[in-house]
């Protein structure tokens, strides 16, 4: 490995964090793919490491050169209380030691419930520990002294996004089964794209107006879970599907036999209410437009058939 070189760190390689890294390669530059299992995405310019990111030592010898540090990761979200405290640390750490810009993907809940779509100057309102450790890492960054910024998407769409909008409810709808949904089926809801949020990363990473400040991701018009699903259906030639909405208690008896639905409860409130993303700002500032719910869709209904 060629530590001296300048690079481009990234930290995960889950649907973000391999789109931002062929993005990288696609305009030329090296980079260095780190996880705990070395896997990652295979292109030219890309390499991929195994290491545990949380130990500050290592990533910061990793990442010796890089221009910029980019904290894709995700830790299992049951574990968030006690895997992002050390990981969110020693990227810091690394970035300051490095001399390195610490570019964050991020998601909406440290807003915490909200009664309005959200913007960049929503309050961080978030009470909840699970809620409230996001917030808590972009206001440790803000006070590190480091070049810091971060893009903020809400749930995402698009394929391999590993979404709740994916895996609760298309899995099924596209196979013209019945879904299981949670919270307002009708309530209008923000999905990011996750080739947008890539695109965002990269930009505000390679744009000194972005640094210091949180940026929404590029993102559609809301669509309710049911809209979504039935525009799904069309697309794909199916007939209208059916959605059953799962009562909250239902959260708590599942929960006792499954981690990821027990974990849902803290987030119930995004599906019970309008959960609505504002991006104009971004999209004003670099010039940058979501891609149209229809063209996500097209692309995951492309794929179910391919399977």
């Amino acid at each position: 490995m060629e530590g001296s070189r300048e690079m481009q760190a990234i930290v995960g390689a889950g649907p973000i964090g391999s789109r931002v890294a062929r993005l990288l390669a696609g305009q030329g530059e090296k980079v260095r793919v780190i996880t705990r299992s070395g896997r990652g995405p295979k292109a030219d310019g890309i390499e991929l490491v195994a290491a545990d990111a949380s130990d500050a030592a290592t990533l910061t010898s990793l990442t010796a050169g890089a221009t910029t540090l980019y904290n894709c990761a995700n830790p299992a979200y049951h574990r968030w209380l006690t895997d992002w405290p050390p990981l969110a640390n020693a990227m810091l750490q690394a970035a300051k030691a490095n001399s390195s810009v610490l570019v964050a993907v991020n998601n909406l809940y440290g807003y915490g419930p909200v009664d309005r779509p959200m913007t960049e100057q929503t309050p961080m309102a978030a009470t909840h520990p699970k809620l409230r450790v996001r917030a808590r890492m972009w206001e440790d960054m803000l006070a590190s002294g480091v070049p810091v910024t971060e893009a903020r998407a809400s749930d995402y769409i698009g394929v391999g996004a590993n979404s709740v909008l994916e895996e609760v409810v298309l899995k099924r709808t596209l196979r013209n089964q019945t879904a299981y949904a949670y919270g307002d089926k009708q309530a209008p809801h923000s999905w990011s794209n996750v080739d947008d949020t890539a695109r965002a990363l990269v930009t505000i990473a390679q744009d000194e107006r972005a640094w210091g400040k949180a940026w929404h991701v590029p993102t559609a018009p809301a669509m309710s879970i049911q809209a979504i699903a039935e525009r799904a259906n069309e697309i794909a030639g199916l007939p209208k599907p059916k959605i059953v909405t799962m009562p909250y208690a239902a959260l708590w008896t599942v929960g006792l036999f499954s981690t990821t639905i027990r974990e849902l409860r803290a987030t119930y409130y995004q599906f019970a209410r309008p959960f609505i993303l504002d991006s104009s700002l971004t999209e004003r500032t670099f010039g940058l437009t979501p891609t149209p719910i229809d063209d996500s869709l097209a692309e995951i209904v492309g794929a179910y058939r391919d399977r």
